[in-house]
């Protein structure tokens, strides 16, 4: 089966992995609801982060230390510091308002990064970057509603840690110019374990025997989702995998409709929509100028 999915084209290939990408983070977002109700959210981040962790065995079996090695382990540091920040108020937020909200919100994170690496890493903001970017935020208010509704401590958790998702964005940009996408997903696991773990023992409650085996699904299937959606714009165009990510907000809507009762409203759809369509632009414009100054590098070596 393994060979045959080798055989497809490599972006039949992206785009089948992008597709299980989404199951995967869907499938996730649910299980850390229902675990949620249970527990702590601070102290499911925490075995998220260490089942994730116990995950990324089978690439140390396979590639030993050498994931270890790096000479930017304190930018892996700060990442994990961001991140574990955003992850817990994700897990928090994810288990205050419908699962469709979320996601919906959660589309934000790249408009963040956008709006980041141009303040602290210099990028070149043109019309319609900033066309895109306040079309983007003009969702993201759609979707809030200030004004004509309280917002929520939820959604303003969720929009945080899309703030905060950005963030990492921005550092994962800088990361990837040395780093590769193991090395980074196995400091991701090994700085965050511990850091979550510092709050989440203030909340403390001994899990039933049960429910590791939801932690270990969490962090199995979180970890899956990350290599699958690193391998998949690795292997594709973006404009070919990245449009696929809206599926997120369909597969939320159905679960929150089926297993929580969740109705999404048509301001999630619309502000979700207007959100993912902004940040989409923007990664298909980084990328075609991306192309456009690589080419243009080649042609001056020449």
């Amino acid at each position: 089966m393994f060979a045959r999915f080798q055989a497809l084209p490599p972006t039949v290939q992206g785009m089948s992995l992008m597709i299980v990408t989404t199951l995967c983070f869907t499938a996730m977002q649910t299980m850390v609801r229902v675990m949620g109700e249970a527990l702590p959210p601070f102290e499911v981040a925490f075995f998220r982060n260490l089942f994730g962790l116990l995950a990324l065995a089978p690439i140390f079996l396979r590639h030993g230390a050498a994931p270890l090695r790096t000479g930017k382990l304190h930018l892996h540091a700060l990442r994990g510091a961001v991140q574990a920040g955003g992850m817990l108020a994700f897990f928090t937020g994810v288990t205050m308002i419908p699962l469709a909200e979320v996601t919906a919100l959660s589309f934000s994170a790249p408009l963040f990064g956008s709006l980041l690496a141009v303040v602290l890493l210099g990028e070149v903001i043109r019309a319609r970057r900033i066309t895109a970017l306040v079309a983007g935020f003009a969702g993201v208010l759609l979707v809030l509603r200030p004004g004509f509704a309280e917002i929520s401590t939820g959604a303003l958790l969720i929009v945080t840690s899309s703030l905060t998702w950005g963030m990492a964005i921005t550092l994962i940009k800088v990361l990837a110019k040395t780093e590769s996408s193991v090395t980074q997903t196995v400091y991701m696991g090994l700085f965050l374990t511990p850091i979550t773990f510092v709050p989440a023992l203030f909340v403390w409650e001994w899990p039933a025997p049960e429910h590791y085996l939801w932690f270990a699904a969490i962090g199995i299937v979180g970890t899956v989702g990350h290599i699958a959606f690193a391998q998949a714009v690795k292997l594709a165009d973006s404009t070919a995998v990245l449009p696929l990510d809206f599926l997120r907000l369909i597969w939320a809507s159905l679960v929150g409709f089926f297993l929580f009762a969740e109705v999404p409203d048509a301001r999630s759809w619309l502000g979700g929509a207007v959100i993912f369509a902004s940040a989409t632009y923007i990664a298909f414009r980084e990328s075609r100028l991306a192309r456009s100054r690589a080419v243009r590098d080649a042609s001056t070596d020449t």
